[in-house]
């Protein structure tokens, strides 16, 4: 019914229709437009085409918007898959999984919207939403065969190498947690300097923004010499696997424009393009980190 064509095309744009989700949701609470809309859902200012049409109102409807789409994509993708390529172990668990995250996703957009959630809350949303997104990646590569091209059905992965992926994967999700409570706790500037939270003076965050704060640059830091070393140890025994080769390269390359971004959000005072490159860069370092894991599961069935 369904051409391998077609779930080709369909797999790579509901990829990039989740990556503008996350975008989305970032530039939403950049600019303060979660209020957009008032506190309707899915309704904006209890109409379906509102009186007013400010930017920030835009912004929440375009946000809206491309959230549905992402939701028929991914139940298409996800119903698809299931029929055609169900044997393939991976695939249905990656489909239980974009689906529930995705829905999740939407529950607490809208209870954030309606309930006017706390920071901690709302700063899962795009941490669910990022499970969503790296399950259709992964739903992705597989139809497009990606292990073949890269050979990675031969790999043999040591406890070493399995450890620290699946330690830094974990790891790095409080790090996006910490990210995300930055922006809703409305600490990107609580520190005017960088790397310390005031230029030559070292010493405690005396607040709770400060705390926030300068909690996720220390995670950050910890996650970029954790990465910088899973690559030089991949680097260097793994040089017969291009895919552990150039992944933990790609890996290590990510981290940097991570960190990179998020030196430049606090010295151009949160520049909204820095802001929204900073929330790409993490989106794609996740996702990366999922496919190694997926890797990993297979390596483990060979071993």
């Amino acid at each position: 019914m369904f051409s391998d064509k077609f779930l080709k095309w369909l797999s790579t744009i509901a990829t990039i229709v989740m990556l503008f989700v996350q975008l989305g949701g970032a530039l939403v609470t950049k600019t303060g437009s979660a209020d957009g809309c008032g506190n309707s859902w899915p309704l904006c200012h209890g109409s379906v085409i509102p009186a007013d049409w400010p930017v920030e109102t835009i912004i929440e409807l375009a946000h809206r918007g491309v959230s549905g789409l992402a939701l028929i994509l991914v139940c298409l993708l996800t119903y698809i898959s299931w029929v055609k390529l169900g044997h393939i172990r991976e695939v249905k668990p990656l489909c239980i999984t974009s689906i529930a995250f995705i829905f999740a996703q939407a529950l607490i957009g809208a209870a954030a919207v309606i309930w006017q959630q706390n920071d901690f809350i709302l700063s899962l949303h795009f941490g669910i939403s990022l499970i969503s997104f790296a399950s259709v990646l992964l739903l992705t590569l597989i139809i497009y065969e990606v292990d073949q091209k890269f050979e990675a059905t031969s790999l043999i992965i040591d406890k070493h190498l399995k450890f620290h992926t699946y330690a830094v994967t974990l790891f790095i999700y409080f790090v996006i947690y910490s990210g995300a409570l930055v922006r809703h706790a409305d600490a990107s500037l609580a520190c005017l300097s960088w790397p310390l939270c005031r230029n030559g003076e070292v010493g405690l965050p005396q607040n709770f923004y400060e705390w926030v704060q300068m909690s996720h640059r220390t995670l950050a830091f910890i996650i970029f010499i954790w990465i910088l070393y899973i690559f030089i140890h991949a680097f260097k025994n793994y040089t017969q696997y291009r895919v552990i080769k150039y992944g933990w390269t790609l890996a290590f390359i990510l981290v940097c424009l991570q960190v990179t971004t998020g030196a430049l959000s606090v010295i151009t005072r949160v520049n909204l393009f820095i802001a929204l490159f900073h929330a790409l860069f993490i989106t794609m370092l996740f996702g990366l980190l999922c496919y190694f894991i997926m890797l990993i599961s297979r390596s483990k069935r060979r071993s």
